[in-house]
């Protein structure tokens, strides 16, 4: 799931600060703006830990647009980061269904050509993710 993160520029006194707007109190900070984004990997993945030992809710990322239009971000540089929330989610647990032949092919097509799905499983469990987190 790819996570907008909102970059506050540093200078030689500061570091560059981040905030992860969907995830609230996930901050992070970097010496540059490489560092900023791969620190802020870090805060999420550490907020998602903490949330799954609590058995809560994984928060769904928003569209950068939805953000942008927040007054609170004005100036912010954004870069998306991503996150596979599958791990946060509980041990995998095996299944058999039934899929009609025509929409299996879809799905291993999708699959061939974004690589990020990584596999049929992980496709349909990212696709039956962003359904629940809609409702």
């Amino acid at each position: 799931m790819l996570y907008p993160i909102a970059i506050s520029m540093g200078d030689n006194e500061h570091a560059w600060g981040v905030e992860v707007p969907d995830i609230p109190g996930c901050f992070s900070a970097g010496d540059d703006l490489d560092d900023a984004i791969a620190m802020a990997r870090e805060a999420i993945e550490g907020h998602f830990e903490i949330l799954a030992e609590d058995g809560s809710a994984i928060p769904p990322a928003n569209k950068v647009t939805v953000h942008a239009a927040n007054p609170q971000y004005a100036g912010v540089t954004w870069a998306l980061v991503d996150i596979d929330v599958t791990k946060y989610l509980g041990k995998a647990q095996k299944l058999n269904i039934t899929l009609p032949g025509y929409l299996l092919t879809r799905i291993d097509e999708y699959v061939l050509h974004h690589p990020e799905e990584k596999s049929r499983s992980g496709f349909l469990a990212s696709a039956a993710l962003k359904v629940l987190q809609q409702g």
